[in-house]
């Protein structure tokens, strides 16, 4: 009887800690499930302007390889919306763990409706928030992308640097920048130099609605991921 409370007692440190690994990885995997869905983006300001009506909730939008704030109205042409999710660059992880950041991951949208993949990523010379193949954006900073813990708005390099920029005068659809320097645009040959509109945003994500399809499609996926172990976007 004394040999089997001494064994239990021994083992209680074994087991807790198998449970403590069992949780970590139930935890692990729905962050990772979590990270995996689609979403749409959306759009708010963080200041209130004449602009906030104009602005609250309006989608973002792709277009001739940028990411575009569509704020119209009366819609003349669709176009496809950021369906968006994080994905792990090729060869970035320990880069940027070296260079200091503790999480985050490349960014993936779909870019029409056979699901054909292009990664996010800001324009080096620009700033501009643009997507395209693997080829294109590799000259460029492709991440690392992450969320806000409690709202989890889209952040970029750790922080929310996000601005609206109006490129032609009167336009209902607004670039998206990333300010990286923090100084409105200013660097040479920027926009912020051009006299253009530009107001501060924060990008939310917005769930994609879970219809049939949308259910058909993440079993599609999820199996063809697991047939192509080591799958690249390009």
């Amino acid at each position: 009887m004394v040999f089997g409370i001494i064994t239990a007692v021994a083992a209680c440190p074994a087991i807790v800690g198998t449970t403590e690994a069992i949780r970590y990885g139930q935890k692990n995997n729905n962050r990772e499930e979590h990270r995996g869905r689609k979403y749409h983006l959306t759009v708010n300001l963080t200041r209130r302007s004449r602009y906030s009506a104009q602005f609250e909730g309006a989608e973002i939008v792709l277009k001739d390889n940028k990411l575009w704030i569509d704020i119209r109205k009366d819609v003349l042409e669709d176009f496809w919306p950021a369906t968006a999710n994080y994905l792990e660059y090729p060869g970035k992880k320990e880069v940027w763990r070296r260079a200091g950041y503790a999480l985050g991951e490349g960014f993936v949208t779909t870019i029409n409706a056979q699901r054909f993949l292009n990664w996010v990523y800001v324009d080096r010379n620009t700033h501009e928030v643009k997507y395209g193949v693997r080829p294109e954006a590799d000259p460029h900073i492709v991440g690392p992308w992450d969320c806000t813990k409690i709202e989890r708005r889209l952040t970029f390099q750790g922080w929310e640097g996000f601005l609206a920029v109006q490129e032609e005068d009167g336009d209902e659809m607004w670039a998206l920048y990333f300010d990286c320097e923090d100084d409105g645009l200013t660097g040479e040959d920027q926009i912020g130099h051009r006299d253009k509109r530009m107001l501060e945003v924060e990008v939310c994500r917005k769930e994609v609605r879970r219809d049939r399809d949308a259910a058909i499609n993440e079993r599609a996926e999820r199996l063809e991921m697991r047939e192509e172990t080591g799958k690249k976007v390009t």
